[in-house]
C-alpha cells in the first residue's frame, strides 16, 4: 500500500512539473538600491495588450522583490504605436540614459491565452532581459512558460511565471 502511494506521489509530481518550462541562465549579483525602470514589453502573441497587462504584473512583483522601479511613460497613439520594436527599444533606452537609470528590465510575452478545449486553461510565455541602461548590453535573460488549471486566470499563471523569472535574480 505504501508503495502506491509513493509511486502516485512521484507521478503527481512529475505531471505538474510538466506544466511548466524555464531556461536557466544564473543571474549576476545585481544591486537591489540601483536605479532600475521597466520599458514596454513587445507583444509577440497574438493576443491585443498582453505587452501592457504583463508590464503591469511585473511591476508588482518587482516591487515585491524590493525594487522601486521607474517606468516608461506610456506611448500616445501616433507614430510610437507604429514603430519597429528595436526603435521603440532604443526611445526607452534613450529615456533610460536620461533619467540616469543604472539597469532596465525588459522582455517579451510570447504565449498569453486561454487553449482551446473543454478546459479552456491559461497558458503564459514570457522572457525578461536585464540591460545595462548607459550600453544596452544584456546582462541576464530568463524565459519561462506555464499551463494553468481550468479555473485559473491568465493573470495568476504570469503572475506565477513572472514571479519565477524575477526570484531567479540575485541581488545583493
Amino acid at each position: 500500500m505504501q508503495a502506491i502511494r509513493n509511486l502516485s506521489l512521484a507521478l503527481a509530481v512529475v505531471f505538474v512539473a510538466g506544466c511548466a518550462s524555464f531556461t536557466d541562465e544564473a543571474s549576476p549579483n545585481l544591486p537591489r538600491s540601483a536605479q532600475w525602470g521597466v520599458v514596454p514589453m513587445v507583444n509577440y502573441s497574438q493576443t491585443p495588450q498582453a505587452g501592457e497587462r504583463s508590464e503591469q504584473i511585473l511591476i508588482s512583483v518587482l516591487s515585491s522583490h524590493g525594487l522601486k522601479p521607474r517606468v516608461y511613460p506610456p506611448s500616445t497613439q501616433g507614430e510610437q504605436a507604429l514603430m519597429d520594436d528595436n526603435e521603440r527599444l532604443a526611445g526607452a533606452l534613450e529615456w533610460a540614459r536620461e533619467q540616469k537609470l543604472d539597469y532596465v528590465v525588459a522582455g517579451s510575452v510570447e504565449e498569453w491565452q486561454y487553449k482551446n478545449g473543454l478546459d479552456g486553461e491559461p497558458a503564459v510565455g514570457i522572457s525578461l532581459r536585464v540591460l545595462d541602461a548607459s550600453s544596452g548590453q544584456v546582462l541576464w535573460s530568463k524565459s519561462g512558460a506555464r499551463a494553468g488549471w481550468s479555473r485559473e486566470s491568465l493573470a495568476g499563471t504570469a503572475q506565477t511565471v513572472l514571479d519565477k523569472l524575477v526570484g531567479a535574480l540575485r541581488f545583493e
